[in-house]
């Protein structure tokens, strides 16, 4: 059993979600369903197969996140320090192509949200980065092309 990085944050993140999703959206997809189901036929009720899909959907990811919980490898990342990128820093780049400046988390993959400037340690930019310290290029492979970053910065908070 492979155990899974992520920082305090992230966990109590997922803790609160598995919260969310047993005690609020659970009981209403089932009140969703008894309703659907007091309507008839079940066959040709699009409200009860939308209800029994929704209920199929939470409860494989309130297992995925229990199981991620289990195997968590919680780091506390304030207690991390040095120069090179590692699991937990947050790292300011610089684009050579466009020096447009872009500052990421590196996180583990149940808490990464590109939108909140957190990816996952396994991300082919995090990927790139670890154990390299600032001042240096990488180069990243993405979808679009490839792509070169200067690492400005390298912090843990």
């Amino acid at each position: 059993m492979d155990k899974v990085p992520m920082t305090a944050d992230g966990y109590a993140a997922a803790e609160a979600e598995i919260k969310q999703l047993k005690t609020v959206d659970r009981p209403r997809i089932i009140a969703a369903i008894a309703e659907a189901r007091a309507h008839g036929d079940l066959s040709e009720n699009a409200e009860y197969h939308a209800a029994k899909e929704e209920q199929g959907l939470t409860e494989a990811r309130v297992n995925h996140l229990e199981d991620q919980l289990t195997r968590a490898d919680v780091i506390d990342v304030s207690k991390l320090s040095g120069s090179q990128v590692k699991f937990g820093a947050t790292v300011t780049l610089i684009d050579e192509d466009t020096e447009q400046k872009v500052k990421y988390q590196i996180v583990g993959e149940i808490e990464s949200d590109v939108k909140e400037q957190k990816i996952s340690i396994t991300s082919p930019i995090a990927r790139a980065l670890i154990g390299k310290t600032k001042g240096d290029t990488v180069e990243v492979s993405t979808p679009g092309g490839g792509k070169c970053y200067e690492i400005m910065t390298v912090k843990f908070a």
